[in-house]
């Protein structure tokens, strides 16, 4: 007390150092949460296969100096490519195949631009989807592509307003589906589900995928303009989508199993399609490992600031306290004469060290609940500071004082109670 700016001024290292702890474990659990968040919008142990544009094809074929017109006939993802994974690839739990058709839902006077989804029941499980009323698609409904639906929560929400849509009917295109079941609304971010390239289920339209390539659009049909032309016009531009299917989710029974099973998904695919690389092969939980691995890396490199931050406090309380024994020589002589022990200087010193990093903590947990605040709407980046941080980032500040004041404390209680009365 008697030395308030020196004791401020050696806090300030263990000051800085705690708040960098405090923003580095805010920033690592955010991200940590946010992986969580992530993990449970794609699901657990699936793999992705996409079907790749005519277009984009012919962009590959053009790169690669072949001649597209050359290019084998692929049939393109399809519901017999489920059927084959089902049946031949025995690491495979469930598949679930998925149309999308861009459309328009009308209900009374209100419209609203929508999506058809053409799926099974898997897609609901796989995509860890839940209801909110209603049920799922009966097997009558899958098998005889009846004319029914399930709806984001955004869509009861814009075309029923308040009223439930259970047993109600709603147009999408030209075909009118009664309304069986509504989704749970999902809470993600734009960022999340982009990065992971999904989409907002909120406001989709599910259909039975048998009723969607009945009553909606089959694109592996042959029809006559596909015939006429050859799949290609005279300009020799690429033929429309022929893709039956948009997108394959499958989720493969052991985790352990995903780039193997990848892999002979892959080669299966290869082969029914002709070596025509008209689809992608996607694994999200392997890449959300990888970019897991990157934020901890970052976070090792924000831990090792923060240490070293921490070391240079550490140091900064021994200078001082070492500075502090020599000014303070002739006061120890005067309490050793007066019956304090080794023991009683040790506890003096060691409790000053201990007390000014303590303060130093105490103002590094406000400046560490600030900055990652900061970081938050500032960069954009997730942080949560949670208890436990603040209580081991006050623990370490308590035990950098007990550290690196030990050996300044043992010099004092070391000194001669005779010369130190003697010295001026």
């Amino acid at each position: 007390m008697a030395n308030r700016l020196r004791a401020v001024l050696t806090g300030l290292g263990i000051m800085f150092g705690v708040g960098a702890v405090i923003a580095m474990l805010a920033i690592g659990t955010g991200a940590r949460q946010a992986i969580l968040e992530q993990m449970k919008l794609i699901g657990t142990n699936n793999i992705v296969i996409r079907a790749v544009p005519p277009q984009d094809i012919e962009e590959e074929d053009g790169d690669s100096g072949a001649k597209s017109g050359n290019r084998p006939w692929s049939p393109g993802l399809n519901l017999e490519d489920v059927a084959a994974i089902t049946n031949l690839v025995p690491s495979v739990d469930q598949v679930s195949p998925e149309i999308l058709i861009p459309t328009s839902a009308v209900h009374g006077s209100r419209r609203l631009s929508t999506r058809v989804g053409g799926v099974s029941n898997a897609f609901f499980e796989l995509n860890n989807l839940s209801l909110e009323r209603g049920s799922l698609f009966h097997e009558v409904h899958m098998e005889q592509g009846m004319p029914v639906c399930i709806i984001g929560q955004r869509v009861e929400d814009r075309l029923f307003s308040g009223v439930g849509a259970i047993g109600k009917t709603i147009k999408c295109g030209s075909t009118w589906l009664r309304v069986v079941g509504v989704l749970k609304q999902r809470q993600a971010s734009e960022d999340a589900l982009s990065a992971l390239g999904l989409r907002d289920y909120n406001d989709d339209v599910f259909v039975p995928i048998t009723t969607t390539l009945l009553r909606f659009k089959d694109r592996s049909r042959i029809t006559k303009a596909k015939l006429g032309s050859g799949g290609r016009n005279s300009d020799n531009v690429v033929q429309a989508n022929y893709h039956q299917l948009d997108r394959l989710v499958i989720r493969v029974r052991e985790v352990d199993e995903l780039r193997a099973t990848s892999e002979v998904v892959g080669r299966l695919l290869s082969r029914r399609h002709r070596e025509v690389p008209d689809y992608e092969i996607e694994i999200p939980e392997l890449l959300i490992a990888q970019q897991q691995k990157t934020q901890d890396t970052f976070n090792l490199v924000l831990a090792a600031i923060a240490g070293i931050s921490l070391l240079v406090g550490g140091i900064g309380i021994m200078n001082i306290m070492l500075a502090s024994v020599l000014e303070r020589i002739k006061e120890i002589g005067i309490r050793r004469s007066l019956g304090a022990t080794r023991l009683d200087i040790v506890t003096q010193f060691l409790f000053e060290a201990v007390f000014i990093s303590l303060i130093g903590g105490v103002l590094g947990i406000f400046i560490g609940v600030v900055s990652a605040s900061l970081i938050t709407t500032s960069a954009d980046i997730p942080t949560v500071v949670s208890g436990w941080s603040i209580f081991m980032a006050f623990g370490v500040a308590a035990t950098v004082g007990l550290v690196f004041g030990s050996f300044p404390a043992k010099r004092a209680a070391q000194q001669d109670p005779i010369k130190a009365l003697r010295s001026e």
